[in-house]
């Protein structure tokens, strides 16, 4: 019985199988979201099994399957693939959406060496993400200097600000993950708060072209991106840590990312560094260490047509200043400026003493998007942050431990922009932001408040326009308003008043006098008109050709405005004046880049006329209770910056390549036919590089650096010395010698099991041990850069 059962079962189940009919039809069209544009020869593929191309009008389909539930695989060329589920019952018509957007296409593992120009015709360029992973353990401003046309001022090892064709501090925005930096980049030794460690990549615009950004950045626009994380179900991190010599320390920085097919994810960031006193050549720079924390967390939802995320980073560094640079008289300021070698050499230490910073910086947003079928992308974003600066400064009587500067800035920024991209030909970009700020100067240091309380308000709206002529020709234009509003209030000493001759132009913003000194409460408006006209030809060889111009205005900022005493960690007084007003930049830049089978270059000149220029000079030595020290007054005058970029590549064979780059740029005050101070002089880098893929990704290059003399700076000042009882020379705007340097690095990789990989590489700079000064750190006028230094990474991809 149990047999025939068996048997009848058998012959039964082939039946059923036969008996279902397969001829169910899947059909529909492929478009383009945002223009709606059929996308013709996208691949449709039926769970894993038969793949269809679409036709001109980006239709596709599928005959004789059987009814049921599948997943379509749905991807083209120029955009992301997705994935759906279907559900076919007869004739099953299904249309399918895709993101034509390159924006949208970076992946995780490659996100840092992506090229996504923020602008079509101005110069602009990229670090790739192992650049920055090189300089883990090093600042922003040090790995920029990589690029063409980017240099940087400094003071010390440790405070260094990025220089952009020779324009540096306000003139250059950093924007981080969206948000415009505010952490009174106004000063010399004030390094952006930022970690550098927590960018996935890092683009820089060589103009004001990018209007979307700003209107004020004269010099550049810095923007510091966060890794895409991709739509699917995976966690993935890695961890860096760098043995540094020079400093006797390092630093770690890990980061971990968890995300989820349906657009959720977290993101957790951190890193630490702690370094000594650093050493030239010869000699321990004594006081120069650092501690540095930095942390962040995000998270969201991101989906193709909306979503959202939140950010949170907090940034806190301590920088000891260089004892040398604080001198008790003017003599000993003579001496040590005019010396070989700094007044004041101890034996190391990892103690971080007075003279010192200590900057604290949080940042939070919140940013939403939305996309519109057949129109575009809606933004919307707040975001705050607060910083908080110590400046300390060598005290007596018990006060070593009251800052001198105690200065807290609350910012709250709202943005907003819709972009029209529906459209192949054109597009059109608009947006408003509306921002407060709030200056707070804590009076209890016992020292006269270098700046102000002050409230601040801006508004902005932009228009940007590109429009297609052809395959070969783009054109791009916008303009852009901006107003700021300065409400400040302020304490002068009356001598100070009469001196700079106030009383005769300001008398009406006096609210209280009390004989000594005047309370006083300057209130500013500021209308800035910003504008750029550009176009980008590619020619048929595959050469490109841009040339764009740009307007821009900056509104003088506070430092500029209302500075009025000892800057103590810059160790200088300095002077601002309250008759500035706008600065007007007109900078034409072009580009042009030819890329051979294995060689190419790129040729940049620009040029840069600065209308109401501001700048600070050192006109004199004032003595006060603090010591003696060189008075730096701010001036307006015209400006005119001159320069050119060249690079040439070259790959030589599958093992060697080669890269040559230069740099030039002349700054002239035109209005009295003198150079400008702290113009970067002219540079070449140049670098060979060998590398094996088949052996581990091994990899070696050799570098050098040779930077010529600065001839063109402003003379020197004469100041009198009461040793000697008469004016002497004070060599402040003296240039050092050119000098040249070498570097070395290598790199090789491990693979290990589940996707996990160590990287391996060793660093060396300066490897002859090198005595040299350069003309842009601030610490040059009292001791020799930085000696011989090696760095050790290892790094853990899992």
């Amino acid at each position: 019985m149990r047999a025939m059962l068996f048997i009848i079962l058998l012959s039964f189940i082939p039946f059923q199988g036969k008996s279902q009919e397969c001829n169910d039809v899947l059909k529909g069209q492929v478009t383009d979201y945002h223009s709606k544009i059929p996308l013709e020869n996208a691949t449709v593929l039926i769970d894993q099994l038969s793949e269809v191309k679409t036709n001109k009008k980006g239709e596709y389909i599928f005959t004789s399957i059987c009814p049921g539930t599948y997943q379509l695989e749905v991807s083209h060329p120029e955009c992301s693939t997705i994935f759906v589920d279907i559900k076919v019952d007869g004739v099953t018509q299904f249309d399918i959406k895709l993101e034509h957007h390159l924006e949208e296409l970076d992946e995780v593992n490659v996100v840092g060496d992506a090229v996504r120009y923020k602008t079509n015709s101005a110069q602009e360029e990229k670090l790739k993400l192992a650049t920055l992973e090189q300089y883990s353990a090093g600042s922003l401003g040090d790995a920029l200097k990589e690029l063409g046309g980017v240099s940087s001022l400094n003071t010390g090892a440790n405070i260094v600000k990025p220089t952009i064709h020779g324009l540096n501090g306000s003139r250059v925005l950093i924007l981080n993950d969206g948000v415009r930096m505010q952490d009174m980049e106004w000063g010399d030794e004030h390094a952006p708060n930022v970690d550098i460690n927590a960018a996935g990549s890092v683009s820089i615009i060589k103009g004001a072209s990018a209007l979307q950004y700003s209107g004020d950045a004269i010099g550049g626009v810095i923007v510091m991106e966060q890794a895409r994380v991709p739509a699917k179900d995976t966690l993935y991190g890695k961890t860096l840590l760098n043995g540094v010599s020079n400093g006797r320390g390092g630093n770690i920085t890990s980061e971990l990312t968890k995300a989820f097919d349906n657009g959720w994810f977290i993101k957790g960031q951190g890193s630490f560094k702690r370094l000594g006193d650093h050493e030239a050549a010869d000699y321990v720079l004594s006081n120069t260490g650092v501690k540095e924390i930095g942390a962040s967390l995000q998270f969201g939802k991101r989906q193709f047509t909306w979503g959202w995320d939140a950010r949170y980073s907090y940034f806190n560094t301590e920088i000891a200043i260089l004892r040398a640079s604080h001198i008790g008289n003017v003599d000993d300021l003579i001496r040590a400026i005019n010396s070989l070698q700094p007044q004041t050499i101890r034996e190391f230490t990892y103690d971080l003493q007075n003279p010192k910073q200590k900057v604290t910086h949080h940042l939070g947003k919140i940013n939403f998007y939305k996309r519109f079928e057949g129109l575009g992308k809606w933004n919307l974003q707040y975001d705050f942050q607060k910083n908080h600066r110590f400046e300390f400064d060598i005290r007596r009587g018990g006060r070593s431990n009251r800052a001198s500067v105690d200065l807290e800035l609350t910012t709250h920024t709202m943005t907003t922009d819709f972009k029209w991209d529906a459209n192949e030909t054109y597009q059109l970009h608009v947006g408003l932001l509306g921002r407060y700020q709030e200056n707070f100067a804590n009076p209890d240091t016992g020292v006269r408040r270098l700046i102000p309380d002050y409230d601040k308000l801006d508004f902005g709206l932009f228009i940007i326009g590109e429009y297609q002529i052809n395959d070969q020709l783009l054109l791009e234009g916008g303009i852009r308003y901006d107003f700021t509003h300065i409400d400040a209030k302020k304490f002068y000493r009356t001598s100070r008043w009469l001196e700079r001759g106030y009383d005769t132009e300001f008398q009406n913003l006096i609210i209280n006098d009390l004989g000594t000194q005047l309370l006083v409460n300057p209130v500013f408006d500021y209308h800035n008109i910003s504008a750029t006209l550009g176009s980008h030809l590619e020619f048929d060889n595959g050469s490109n050709l841009k040339v764009n111009y740009a307007l821009s205005q900056r509104a003088p900022n506070p430092s500029e405005l209302f500075s009025d005493g000892l800057h103590h960690s810059a160790a200088r007084i300095e002077l601002g004046d309250l008759r500035f007003d706008s600065e007007t930049s007109h900078k034409i830049t072009a580009s042009f880049e030819q890329d051979f089978n294995n060689w190419g270059f790129a040729f940049e000149p620009y040029s840069n006329w600065v209308n109401n220029f501001i700048l600070i000079e050192p006109t004199d030595v004032e003595f006060n209770n603090r010591g003696a020290f060189p008075l730096w007054e701010y001036r307006q005058t015209d400006a005119k910056l001159l320069g050119l970029d060249i690079t040439i590549y070259s790959d030589w064979t599958k093992q060697f390549s080669t890269e040559h780059r230069f740099s030039l740029v002349k700054g002239k005050d035109i209005s009295n036919n003198l150079p400008l101070i702290n113009m970067p002089a002219a540079n070449f880098r140049n670098k060979v590089a060998f590398t094996l893929p088949e052996w581990k990704n091994f990899e070696v290059a050799l570098e050098s650096q040779y930077v010529l003399r600065q001839n063109e700076v402003p003379e020197n000042i004469m100041v009198f010395s009461p040793e000697q009882q008469q004016d002497v020379l004070l060599e402040i705007n003296t240039p050092p010698d050119a000098y040249h340097l070498l570097g070395l690095t290598s790199k090789m990789e491990f693979p290990f099991g589940n996707g996990m990989k160590l990287t391996t590489s060793l660093v060396a700079n300066n490897i002859f041990n090198t005595n040299y000064r350069d003309y842009l750190n601030r610490q040059r006028l009292f001791t020799d850069n930085l000696g011989r230094n090696f760095i050790i990474q290892l790094k853990f991809n899992y």
